[in-house]
């Protein structure tokens, strides 16, 4: 029986460039998280849920306020105890620290150290996926978010992306994990979920070195 496929996986990048969609595709994926002859329920954490407030599109690990930062960072500590004591499971996160260092920077001027919760995640095998776009395939982007959008007022033009997807390129250039930048543009989304898989075969990223646990009389099962 081959090891076990346990990825780690956290999806960044700016606005549109299709992170929650691929989020979805890669926690269902063969090559990802194995073949199911039923829908099983793999995880698949976001950084964007506003659980911080009883309202839609609210507060949460990203948009915090400055006195919510406390909170803030014991959810994190959280999800790593969490990722730490199920270390042999796959993990999808759509969205995580890098986007919470940005828009912190952009709303109150200051972002969290995150350098310890780095060496954790890469400790854990946590690898990046950067996702990007071309310039020109931006505007098309916007416009087919707006068609579809429940809160569109939450979108601004599409130059102010291009910007944040600079400020991303130096936020994965700082970073310690191990990372692939993806270009979205024009591929489906299976064609991109292979482009993550083939990276991760290349390196070992599909499965991490433990002692081999004995099956059970009913065999081996999907999680």
């Amino acid at each position: 029986m081959a090891g076990k496929l346990c990825p780690k996986l956290i999806l960044e990048g700016t606005r549109l460039t299709r992170k929650t969609e691929l989020a979805f595709a890669l926690n269902e994926h063969e090559r990802i998280t194995g073949r199911r002859a039923y829908r099983y329920h793999t995880p698949l954490v976001s950084g964007e849920w506003c659980g911080f407030t009883n309202a839609p599109w609210g507060r949460g690990l990203l948009n915090y306020l400055p006195e919510e930062e406390a909170l803030a960072l014991s959810a994190y500590e959280a999800w790593l105890n969490l990722f730490a004591h199920m270390r042999y499971y796959s993990w999808i996160v759509d969205r995580f620290h890098l986007s919470t260092m940005l828009v912190q920077q952009d709303l109150h001027g200051h972002a969290p150290d995150f350098s310890t919760l780095e060496e954790r995640l890469v400790e854990l095998g946590f690898r990046l996926v950067l996702c990007t776009r071309r310039e020109e395939t931006f505007p098309q982007a916007l416009a087919e978010r707006l068609a579809i959008s429940g809160n569109p007022s939450q979108y601004d033009g599409f130059e102010g992306y291009l910007r944040e997807q600079e400020r991303f390129r130096d936020l994965a250039r700082n970073s310690r994990l191990p990372q692939l930048e993806l270009d979205v543009s024009d591929a489906s989304l299976d064609e991109l979920c292979h482009s993550v898989a083939d990276w991760l075969e290349a390196d070992g990223g599909l499965t991490l070195p433990g002692e081999r646990v004995q099956l059970g009389p009913k065999g081996p099962h999907a999680c």
